[in-house]
């Protein structure tokens, strides 16, 4: 028996089948994730880009360096669609990226899409998309500083509102 197909069959309404989760040391595209989130049925896509900045708490950031423990991140994204759609039954799709590795100031980190029939919804969900992986998610990032030290945090330690 394959067991990924049967978990699949039998956790994962079909519907849910055009959602995409992925941990990738790849850029991450705005269009991208936008066309996987798009359906005819969608009255709106919302999109949520999350980029490197220039700071943190007032001091120079230069670069922030991501790693996770991927496995269990995309199972988090999945609990975390699974349970967008039992809040907001009308969600067409959940797309959540993030990445890992290196990362420049402007970069994109994390991109979380959700496609709905309505706005009010879609933003709901997305809203709660990020603050869930934020406080959930096993990924860690390293904020490199202008004045070259650096440290380890776990993402789910940062701000939620930031």
């Amino acid at each position: 028996m394959n067991y990924g197909a049967a978990l699949s069959i039998n956790t994962v309404p079909q519907r849910n089948r055009q959602d995409s989760f992925a941990i990738t040391f790849a850029p991450l595209s705005v269009e991208e994730i936008y066309t996987l989130a798009d359906d005819e049925a969608n009255g709106a896509v919302v999109l949520m880009s999350g980029t490197v900045r220039n700071q943190t708490e007032g001091k120079a950031v230069v670069a922030l360096e991501y790693q996770a423990y991927e496995p269990m991140a995309v199972r988090v994204f999945q609990q975390i669609a699974t349970e967008i759609r039992r809040q907001w039954p009308d969600v067409n799709r959940v797309v959540i990226h993030h990445r890992v590795g290196r990362l420049e100031v402007g970069e994109i980190s994390v991109l979380v899409a959700v496609g709905c029939p309505h706005r009010r919804e879609a933003f709901a969900a997305c809203q709660y998309g990020i603050d869930t992986l934020k406080h959930n998610v096993p990924i860690w990032k390293k904020e490199h500083w202008a004045d070259g030290s650096s440290s380890w945090v776990n993402i789910g330690a940062c701000e939620v509102a930031g």
